[in-house]
C-alpha cells in the first residue's frame, strides 16, 4: 500500500471528525432547536385572516375611494373588519388608520382607532372615523387635532 495514501485517508478522517464536532459544538452552544426554525418559517406564512391584502372601491358619482388593507375578516356577509396599516386614498385625500370595519354593500366605513386625515391644505388626527353617503361624509370622533395651511 502507498504511505502518501495512508496518510491522505488519515488527514481526510480527522477533518471529518474536526467538522462534524465545531457543527455541534455550533448546535449545542446556541441551542437551536431545527424544529422550532422550520415551524417558524411554515406560520409566517399561514395568516389568521379571511382576506390578504384586501382592496375594495368606494364608488361615488364624482370620485372613487379606494380601500386597502394587509389582512380582512368577514364580521357577517357584507362587514368586513379591515386590519393592519388601513388606507383610504383618493384624487383628493387619503386617511390611514389600523382598523376600520367595512360595509359593502352600503359602501360606508367607520373606524374606532386612531387616525390620520391628509388633504392638499388640511391635516386632521382623530380617534375614529365615519365615512358615509358614498364618500360624500366623514365625521371625525374623539379628540381632534386639525392643522390648515
Amino acid at each position: 500500500m502507498n504511505f502518501f495514501l495512508y496518510i491522505n485517508r488519515k488527514l481526510v478522517f480527522i477533518f471529518g471528525i474536526a467538522v462534524i464536532l465545531f457543527f455541534l459544538s455550533v448546535i449545542f452552544s446556541k441551542q437551536v432547536n431545527f424544529m422550532n426554525v422550520e415551524s417558524d418559517k411554515y406560520n409566517k406564512s399561514l395568516s389568521k385572516a379571511d382576506i390578504d391584502l384586501p382592496r375594495f372601491t368606494i364608488n361615488n358619482e364624482e370620485k372613487k375611494i379606494y380601500v386597502s388593507a394587509k389582512e380582512g375578516n368577514f364580521l357577517n356577509s357584507n362587514k368586513i373588519l379591515l386590519s393592519k396599516n388601513v388606507r383610504f386614498r383618493s384624487n383628493d385625500f387619503s386617511i390611514e388608520t389600523e382598523e376600520v370595519v367595512f360595509n359593502r354593500t352600503e359602501q360606508t366605513a367607520n373606524s374606532k382607532s386612531k387616525s390620520l386625515f391628509k388633504a392638499k391644505n388640511t391635516i386632521i388626527s382623530s380617534y375614529g372615523f365615519d365615512i358615509f353617503d358614498k364618500g360624500d361624509k366623514i365625521i371625525f370622533y374623539g379628540k381632534s387635532f386639525v392643522v390648515l395651511k
